[in-house]
């Protein structure tokens, strides 16, 4: 898989892969493979469409431009990953504005997703301290759950195409109707009624495994609070392993050609992660009644609505008559 800006779909797709063919003696006026014979051919070219900021290209020179390093520092990953899933330029070029990236998270991720969750396990937790056992479920419940299930297998099908915003856009479906749901269910209503104690635990329950499954769509996009969710659930371990940097020595013993070659032995970072022990799974994971669960803490916390004007101080919104 090659993942690049659309600029660069023809020679990754066309040249370097006849270079790599060439490399091995083959074409039509053959020649001889060379020391490491056949080497791999991408297969898959994920391109995207270009990402503009306030509708103008990025441009570190002209001073259009947004750091990765100051964005992490100051809204961490997940909002980044979440922004660029959902409103970013997988088939279209796609404007970059503060206004809605505050828009995107305190509407969709605050209110949508963190909501959902928080309210879900509050519920539970203040009315039984723990996961539910519910009872005979009604057409609702066998409704929003036969959605959540049909949607993981549909996100899946999108993922597997590199079609990222429809996955996102699928799973983020599914958290409306979730909402909807309890909204329809009035769980605070039933939790007022001592004969309602078992459609109560069935409302919940339903809520909490459709969170649960929300949450394993979610985790490519949202892997540090797909975590949360799953500790907010009353489970233990890793659930998403994150990246972690590691250095590594260069020792492979290998005769090295060029020009500029690297020091013998050098030290170098690299990207990797803990992926063999998590647990994450592309399934419906069962939520299990009578897993204790503590009072959740907010999730995911809202934006200043001002930073949509504004911008942060190390990328400022340029009024339009000085732009």
């Amino acid at each position: 898989y090659y993942f690049m800006g659309k600029d660069n779909i023809t020679f990754h797709s066309q040249i370097w892969p006849a270079e790599l063919l060439g490399y091995a003696g083959k074409g039509s006026k053959g020649g001889e493979a060379h020391k490491y014979g056949d080497l791999n051919l991408p297969t898959e070219i994920v391109s995207s469409e270009f990402l503009t900021m306030s509708g103008s290209k990025f441009s570190s020179s002209k001073g259009v431009v947004i750091y990765v390093k100051d964005f992490l520092k100051e809204f961490g990953p997940d909002a980044l990953r979440y922004f660029i899933a959902v409103a970013g330029p997988e088939n279209n070029d796609t404007d970059f504005t503060w206004d809605e990236f505050v828009r995107r998270i305190n509407n969709e991720l605050a209110n949508g997703w963190g909501n959902l969750v928080n309210r879900t396990v509050s519920m539970a937790n203040k009315n039984f301290g723990e996961v539910p056992v519910p009872a005979s479920l009604t057409e609702a419940d066998t409704k929003i759950l036969a959605l959540a299930e049909e949607t993981l297998a549909t996100a899946g099908e999108y993922l597997e195409a590199s079609k990222f915003k429809a996955a996102i856009t699928a799973a983020m479906h599914v958290v409306g109707e979730a909402n909807a749901y309890i909204a329809d269910q009035e769980p605070w209503k039933l939790a007022k009624d001592e004969t309602q104690r078992e459609r109560l635990a069935t409302v919940l329950w339903t809520a909490l495994q459709v969170v649960s499954d929300c949450n394993v769509m979610l985790t490519p996009f949202l892997p540090h609070t797909a975590q949360q969710v799953h500790e907010t659930l009353g489970r233990t371990g890793v659930w998403a392993a994150r990246p972690e940097i590691h250095e590594v020595k260069d020792d492979a013993p290998v005769d090295l050609v060029g020009n500029n070659l690297p020091a013998e032995n050098r030290e170098y970072p690299i990207i990797t992660g803990d992926y063999d022990s998590q647990q994450a799974t592309w399934a419906r994971v069962d939520v299990v009644p009578g897993t204790k669960l503590d009072k959740p803490k907010p999730l995911i916390a809202k934006l200043d609505p001002e930073l949509g004007v504004t911008g942060p101080e190390w990328a400022p919104v340029v009024p339009k008559e000085d732009a």
